[in-house]
């Protein structure tokens, strides 16, 4: 199934799929939580979505409660979390599990793009981010320690927005 085919719920628990919530354009797409040492990366992935978003890109945000349990609220809670505190409005998803045996199958086909160290593999922590092409194909990871704003993800940003054959 391709990337964008999959199904996911928005936050709110609306049924729906990647396709929908990034309306089939680029996006980077990054497993968040609220209680974590890199949660203040989503005031620069606010910053990403409203600077690239006039150019046809998205963020969008995926909780998760898989790494020392730093996102343990409600879809509600996550909501009220993310837009008091850092004014998120990008697309959130409903909470997965990114990584086990319980691994939603989106993350199953991002954990084949390969890390910084060349291999693919699971998601190692939160804030893991994935630039994806406007057809949903991963063009680029990129881990927990890498910020949103850093030249490398950038210049991805910059890539998937512009003129070029898709992979």
């Amino acid at each position: 199934m391709r990337t964008l085919d999959q199904p996911i719920a928005r936050l709110d628990g609306t049924a729906t799929t990647l396709g929908e919530i990034t309306g089939g354009k680029p996006a980077l797409l990054v497993n968040v939580a609220s209680e974590c040492g890199s949660t203040p990366q989503y005031a620069a992935l606010e910053r990403l979505h409203e600077e690239y978003s006039p150019r046809g890109f998205t963020v969008v945000g995926v909780p998760c409660n898989q790494f020392g349990g730093q996102e343990p609220g409600s879809a509600e809670e996550i909501a009220q979390f993310c837009s008091t505190t850092y004014g998120v409005t990008f697309p959130m998803t409903e909470k997965v599990h990114v990584k086990g045996s319980h691994k939603h199958p989106l993350f199953e086909e991002l954990s084949l793009l390969p890390r910084a160290a060349g291999t693919p593999g699971d998601i190692e922590w939160n804030f893991e981010k994935f630039v994806l092409e406007a057809d949903g194909t991963p063009v680029a990871r990129f881990p927990t320690q890498v910020e949103p704003d850093d030249p490398k993800v950038r210049e991805a940003i910059e890539y998937v927005l512009g003129d070029h054959p898709s992979a």
